[in-house]
């Protein structure tokens, strides 16, 4: 891994959550990191997050490590089906696909989520992926993760009573990503 890319999800931004601690770990590895700030929630679209990537001229290589939390993980498999090249590895947390049945967040994911997503596609553009989910997240049902693991054929990570990943949950640092992260640096 050369480079990293962490993207958040609904209503966050890059000094959220936990993404300040992997960012800091990563660089002090000679990692390029990046953190795009998204619009969230008003603008919060498919497209437009697209035209940031492409605004800013974030170029994804196949030594880029794509790690996303909830819509920003839904929003990586977007961008792995444009790929036709492999990257090293996909980190979903929090991901899925469909509706959540959540009335205040279906609307704001809707471009995101609902599509018809080539997976095989997405299989094909990334060494691994791996999907954390936690058995107690209040946003994301459990299910929702099953769903992308088999979809995938992704590796399951359950972490048990982390909730949505989020500062809520007291994920300021997330020790079983940067563990997982470690064996990129090699």
């Amino acid at each position: 891994m050369e480079k990293a890319f962490i993207f958040h999800g609904t209503g966050a931004g890059q000094y959220d959550h936990w993404f300040p601690d992997i960012k800091q770990k990563l660089k002090a590895e000679g990692i390029e990191v990046t953190v795009p700030e998204f619009p969230t929630p008003e603008a919060q679209n498919l497209n437009n997050w697209l035209q940031v990537l492409e605004h800013e001229e974030l170029e994804i290589d196949e030594n880029t490590v794509l790690i996303g939390h909830s819509t920003g993980a839904v929003f990586i498999l977007s961008v792995l089906e444009e790929l036709d090249f492999e990257i090293e590895a996909a980190f979903l947390i929090s991901g899925f696909v469909g509706p959540l049945r959540n009335e205040r967040f279906d609307p704001l994911n809707e471009s995101f989520a609902e599509k018809e997503f080539d997976f095989e596609s997405i299989k094909a553009s990334a060494g691994d992926i791996y999907v954390y989910h936690s058995d107690s997240d209040p946003y994301v049902p459990l299910q929702k993760a099953g769903e992308l693991v088999e979809y995938l054929d992704a590796n399951l990570e359950l972490v048990a009573g982390a909730g949505h990943f989020n500062t809520e949950a007291g994920y300021i640092d997330f020790p079983e990503l940067w563990e997982k992260l470690q064996k990129y640096l090699e």
